[in-house]
């Protein structure tokens, strides 16, 4: 047959030559992209071991190792982890890339051992997939508890229980006992964290109860944090050869029993809250009358459990960790320590405490606030996420289901953005012209500590003012040294979601302000 019989055939029917004409271009577009593909170069990265890949190169403090990484291969470097692709930006314009340039690629989190059997099988905010159900959670959330309307109505409630903090910190000063640092804030923040949730403290007295809370906390934290080998390789996830699943499910049920003793307890007393209601009252209202949202969404008792799980463990232990290592950088120099209260002095004086409305006012505060943020950021590195698709960042090729990491420590400390002393504790530096405006909040990639995009967290704002308005006020309140024998400050990290200091801070305090100033509320 020659070429016009095949063109008269071709002609005479058009839908077979439409179909045709469709499958040869397909075809010819997905050659030439896959070709576009192939030539595209992934990021360059540590070629690894056999079976584990780079999971060995990982050590026991990753977010250094990391580091070390992108100091020799560059910004954004590709590791092959067991059977899983992993990418990490470790400067803010590979950050930026992307966190906001193809942030919505970026929307979801990767399926993992602390999502499954922590985090209620991912039915929390941090770890449910990026939909309806997860813009449900945040709404709530954003409406009743961390917004900015939300932050102003419940202030209350943070300056009465930093007042009971102070009160017991001053009857310490008299017999001259040490005072643990990270035993005080876990305790004052989880009875905030109550009394927003609750309206309620969660622990009356320091003691068994509350300290077992602040072990859980910190066990999840740290937990949640490790590179488990099931994840990685999940061919191998059923030996669970380091015990980190047998850890998580123990940890989840004894989380599970408390906030299941909270809510029963909360509901028998929800009588006394119409006037006011408070967070859980407002999301127990959505669980029991099946209220649905706009977008035909409504909750799970697992969800609201998976909720106070987040609030709770993240809205403790990433702030109080903050604000640990902002008062042992402020001991270790003290010259920092005096000129900030010296700021406190001249605006407020010394027959009152700090007031949340002062912290304006404050810009040293401030600055101090947000060097601690920079160089001990709470979590070292993102929550991971994951790639929905194949996509190209920075001339790199990202391929489908690639897991992103982003080294916020990293990018903390790099020198070509703040310079030869990015090392050292130096708050100067955010009160200079060029970087007096970076706020921590996720707008500006030098300063990320709560991630950015589409998954920041969600109580960044609570997060700012609960780690200035607790840090300036135990500064303003007291002076601070270490406990007799110890004459220097052990600045060790143990990694984890969140950045905890190896040896926990203890220090001996005096009053500087007028006794009235340290009374707790009567309750």
């Amino acid at each position: 047959m020659g070429f016009e019989e095949v063109f008269h055939v071709l002609h005479e029917n058009f839908a077979f030559s439409a179909i045709i004409i469709f499958f040869i271009t397909f075809f010819l577009f997905r050659k030439l992209l896959n070709h576009h593909y192939n030539n595209m170069r992934l990021p360059p990265g540590p070629r690894g071991f056999p079976l584990v890949g780079a999971l060995p190169l990982l050590g026991a403090m990753p977010h250094v190792a990391l580091s070390k990484m992108a100091n020799k291969y560059g910004p954004i470097i590709y590791l092959k982890l067991g059977t899983t692709s992993m990418v990490v930006a470790s400067t803010p314009d590979a950050a930026r890339a992307f966190l906001k340039t193809v942030d919505q690629n970026f929307a979801n989190r990767p399926a993992n051992a602390g999502a499954t059997h922590i985090a209620y099988n991912s039915q929390d905010m941090v770890f449910a997939d990026y939909g309806p159900k997860w813009r449900l959670l945040r709404k709530l959330s954003n409406l009743h508890m961390v917004g900015g309307k939300a932050i102003e109505e419940w202030s209350k409630v943070r300056a009465d229980e930093l007042a009971h903090m102070l009160n017991a910190m001053y009857e310490s000063s008299k017999v001259g006992e040490p005072v643990s640092i990270p035993e005080m804030l876990n305790f004052a923040m989880a009875n905030m964290l109550g009394g927003i949730i609750l309206s309620r403290r969660v622990f009356h007295t320091k003691g068994s109860e509350s300290n077992e809370f602040k072990d859980m906390v910190v066990e999840l934290m740290t937990t949640a944090g490790y590179f488990n080998v099931g994840d990685f390789i999940p061919s191998l996830a059923w030996l669970d050869m380091q015990g980190i699943e047998r850890g998580m499910k123990v940890l989840h049920k004894k989380f599970d029993v408390l906030l299941t003793r909270m809510i029963q307890e909360h509901v028998a007393s929800s009588d006394k809250r119409k006037s006011k209601p408070d967070f859980l009252d407002v999301i127990m209202r959505y669980y029991k009358e099946g209220v649905v949202d706009d977008v035909g969404e409504k909750l799970s008792f697992t969800n609201v459990k998976a909720v106070l799980l987040n609030l709770f463990s993240a809205g403790t232990d990433t702030s109080s960790s903050a604000i640990e290592w902002g008062l042992a950088e402020l001991i270790k120099n003290p010259t920092i320590m005096k000129r900030a209260q010296k700021e406190m002095d001249d605006f407020i004086g010394r027959a009152r405490r700090l007031r949340e409305s002062d912290i304006p006012h404050l810009p040293y505060l401030q600055a101090i606030c947000k060097e601690t943020f920079r160089l001990h950021p709470s979590t070292p590195l993102n929550l991971p996420r994951v790639a929905n698709e194949s996509c190209c960042v920075n001339g790199y090729f990202i391929p489908k289901n690639t897991r992103l990491s982003v080294n916020i420590w990293a990018i903390g400390r790099d020198p070509n953005v703040w310079g030869d002393d990015s090392l050292c504790f130096n708050p100067d530096r955010f009160l200079s012209e060029k970087n007096a405006k970076i706020d921590p909040q996720g707008n500006h990639f030098e300063l990320i500590p709560f991630g950015a995009g589409r998954r920041v967290c969600i109580g960044n704002k609570l997060g700012v003012v609960m780690v200035q308005y607790i840090m300036g006020t135990l500064v303003h309140a007291f002076d601070w040294k270490l406990p007799e024998g110890v004459s220097e400050l052990n600045m060790e990290e143990i990694f984890g979601l969140a950045l905890q200091k190896k040896v926990p801070l203890s220090a001996r305090v005096s009053p500087r302000l007028d006794p009235n100033a340290y009374v707790a509320p009567s309750s």
